[in-house]
C-alpha cells in the first residue's frame, strides 16, 4: 500500500492529485503546520530526516522529493499512464520539464518567497529576481502557446509537477502576465482528480480562490 505524508498548505498535494488521477488506492497522513512558524511539526522527521514533505512510503520503500515521487508512482504503478514511452523525445523533454519545475524554475520563486519576509522586502534583491521571474515564467508561457500541456500537448506527470509553480505564479509576482501559464491553471484546477485531491489534502491555498 502506498503511503502519502502529506504536510497541509504544501507542495505534496501533486501527489495526492496524481494518484487520484490514476486511481490507485492509498493511505494520507495528514500533518499540519505550526500555526506561529508555519514549520512542519517533529513528526515527520520520524518518517525522513530531513523532516519534509511529501514522502512516499511502499513497503520498505522510502521515496523524497516531487520529482522523484512521481517517477516512481508512475513507473511502479502507473501501467504506462501519464507519462511518455521511455526512449522517445517526449520521455526526454517529460524528464526535463520534471526537474525544470523543481529546479531552476523554482528558485527565483522562493527568492521572492523568504526576502519578503525581511524587514525591507529585500529591495536591493527584488529587480534581479523580477528579471528571472519574468524570464523563467515567459519561458513556461512560451512553451504553452497553442497546446493545452507541456509535453506532446498530453496531459502527464510533468503537468502535474509543474502546477505549484502555475498556482504560486500570480501569488508571488502578481504584475507578470503569462495568459498561457494562467490557462494552464484554470484546466487542470478543474480536472475532478484535482477536486478530490483538494478535499482530502485540507487546507492549501495556493488553489482555487473559490474552494
Amino acid at each position: 500500500m502506498l503511503t502519502v505524508h502529506h504536510l497541509n498548505n504544501s507542495r505534496s498535494q501533486r501527489i495526492l492529485w496524481l494518484l487520484e488521477e490514476l486511481e490507485l488506492p492509498y493511505e494520507l497522513k495528514c500533518y499540519q503546520r505550526d500555526a506561529t512558524t508555519n514549520l512542519a511539526p517533529p513528526e515527520l522527521e520520524a518518517v525522513h530526516p530531513l523532516g519534509k514533505s511529501p514522502v512516499l512510503t511502499d513497503g520498505d520503500n522510502t521515496i523524497i522529493e516531487s520529482g522523484a515521487i512521481i517517477d516512481y508512482i508512475l513507473r511502479r504503478h502507473g501501467n504506462g499512464r501519464l507519462m511518455p514511452e521511455p526512449g522517445t523525445i517526449e520521455h526526454e523533454q517529460y524528464l526535463q520539464w520534471l526537474h525544470y519545475a523543481e529546479g531552476s524554475a523554482m528558485l527565483p520563486l522562493m527568492l521572492r518567497m523568504y526576502t519578503g519576509r525581511l524587514p525591507d522586502g529585500g529591495a536591493a534583491l527584488q529587480p534581479r529576481i523580477d528579471d528571472e521571474l519574468n524570464r523563467h515564467l515567459g519561458y513556461i508561457d512560451n512553451a504553452l502557446k497553442g497546446v493545452d500541456w507541456i509535453v506532446a500537448n498530453t496531459f502527464s506527470g510533468a503537468d502535474v509537477q509543474l502546477s505549484f509553480v502555475a498556482e504560486i505564479a500570480p501569488l508571488l509576482h502578481p504584475d507578470g502576465y503569462f495568459p498561457n501559464l494562467a490557462a494552464m491553471r484554470t484546466r487542470f484546477q478543474r480536472r475532478p482528480a484535482y477536486q478530490r485531491a483538494l478535499k482530502k489534502g485540507g487546507r492549501y491555498d495556493f488553489g482555487p480562490q473559490e474552494q
